[in-house]
């Protein structure tokens, strides 16, 4: 897997498809990487048979990017945002459709507002109005991810992300300052001026998204993809996600 230096940062990445094809690029969720959110459940795959080139980052902390433990360097608007930015600069990519995934769907939020110009769409997996609202618990849940073992946590929702973060082979400890440390809310005036293409696709039974009605009606030329009976963590590889994603790629201008 490549990498590149994003502001002293090392970061890496997967480039896959034509270098002719459409370019897509992907950003994973919290505690994933791009081999586990996106090539194991297809995606990578699917999007190059569709033809695009398809690039997808290891967000900082994650992965095979460098790890640190410093909270501020999390900020998903001003460094995780911009790595999504210069890893499109690295390549030489002007523009693309952006997808992202909880996680990453708040800073594919961060970088549209920020650089609406190089994002074609944006599409908003597994979260929508909490993105806005913001979530509550980051505290809990660092304090699971770098406890000393499995027995010392005590709270079920950080034992689970610990027990996902372990799965994924990630740094601990580089997960715990990235749960301080980003989720930066997208304020309502902010994510209204975005004039391009978006879609918020969400499990009908996620209860981490927040509502992904009030999230549309913020947004200009929003459209809502629901994914039946599917959660917060199984959504991302769901059938109906990845058809009503090539759909809505094929509308596009």
């Amino acid at each position: 897997m490549p990498d590149f230096s994003s502001d002293g940062y090392r970061i890496a990445y997967l480039d896959e498809g034509p270098r002719e094809g459409e370019p897509i690029v992907l950003v994973h969720g919290f505690g994933s990487n791009a081999d586990v959110n996106w090539v194991y459940t297809g995606w990578v795959d699917l999007l190059v048979k569709d033809g695009r080139r398809v690039v997808a980052i290891d967000n900082r902390g994650h992965g095979r990017s460098e790890g640190r433990y410093d909270p501020a360097l999390y900020n998903s608007k001003t460094f995780m945002a911009e790595d999504v930015r210069r890893l499109m600069d690295h390549l030489g990519i002007a523009r693309a459709d952006i997808m992202g995934y909880s996680m990453g769907a708040w800073i594919s939020a961060h970088f549209a507002i920020a650089h609406p110009i190089r994002a074609r769409s944006v599409i908003f997996g597994g979260l929508a109005m909490a993105m806005v609202n913001g979530l509550a618990g980051q505290e809990t849940i660092a304090k699971g991810l770098e406890a000393d073992s499995d027995d010392a946590v005590t709270s079920p929702k950080a034992r689970a992300y610990r027990q996902f973060g372990k799965q994924t082979k990630s740094d601990l400890k580089a997960l715990a300052a990235c749960m301080r440390g980003s989720r930066q809310p997208v304020a309502e005036a902010d994510i209204g001026r975005l004039d391009m293409p978006v879609l918020i696709a969400v499990g009908t039974k996620d209860d981490v998204a927040g509502s992904p009605e009030e999230l549309a009606a913020l947004i200009p030329h929003a459209e809502i993809l629901p994914i039946p009976d599917r959660d917060h963590m199984v959504a991302v590889g769901d059938k109906v996600y990845k058809q009503g994603v090539l759909a809505f790629l094929g509308r596009r201008p």
